[in-house]
């Protein structure tokens, strides 16, 4: 299943609409030029006084598969069991200092914003993307000797959408089912702490 778009109140870009996390992956590469394509989409991404805090480490299954393995050995057992076929994974880190040491409260702000990017990258090329939180960050920072200044804060996988059918039944049945979010008067206020907008 490659197409899910959002059922949206009001109309909103196709590129918005469209992308949503699967979790059903083929096993074939992802191209360089496709990972360079969503990695330069992250690059151009808006960061508070243009620090571009964000870093990417990325594990290619075909290209360096040690790494990889170990990458992988950090997510939760739920999240190793739908990436099994996954050939990419890609970790978002930030620093968390400015460059006067002071601590940068945007940082994860603005590696969320080229995370963003990057899936909206990946799903314009036709790539599934899945963000997700569900890893050990202590594991992953001991395992790739993170610097202290710098905070893994998700790992995306990557690849190309793969069958539903090989997914166990429940996450079959999640793959099926309608998008959803909490209507926009419970997430927009006008003027105020829980206004009507």
């Amino acid at each position: 299943m490659t197409n899910k778009p959002a059922p949206t109140a009001v109309a909103i870009h196709e590129l918005i609409a469209g992308r949503w996390s699967p979790r059903a992956y083929s096993s074939e590469p992802v191209s360089r030029e496709h990972l360079h394509q969503v990695l330069e989409a992250a690059r151009w991404a808006p960061s508070s006084y243009n620090a571009q805090p964000w870093r990417f480490l990325v594990f290619d299954r075909s290209v360096d598969e040690v790494s990889f393995k170990q990458a992988f050995a950090t997510l939760v057992p739920f999240n190793q069991g739908w990436n099994a076929p996954a050939p990419v994974l890609i970790a978002v880190t930030t620093h968390t200092l400015t460059n006067k040491g002071e601590v940068n409260r945007c940082a994860p702000y603005d590696a969320g914003a080229a995370a963003m990017a990057l899936v909206l990258q990946a799903h314009a090329l036709g790539l599934a993307a899945h963000q997700m939180s569900g890893f050990d960050p202590n594991a992953f920072r001991t395992a790739f000797k993170l610097p202290n200044d710098v905070d893994v804060i998700a790992i995306i996988s990557l690849g190309h959408y793969g069958e539903v059918d090989k997914l166990d039944p429940v996450l079959r049945e999640r793959e099926k089912s309608v998008r959803q979010r909490l209507p926009l008067a419970e997430i927009a206020y006008g003027g105020g702490w829980k206004k009507v907008f």
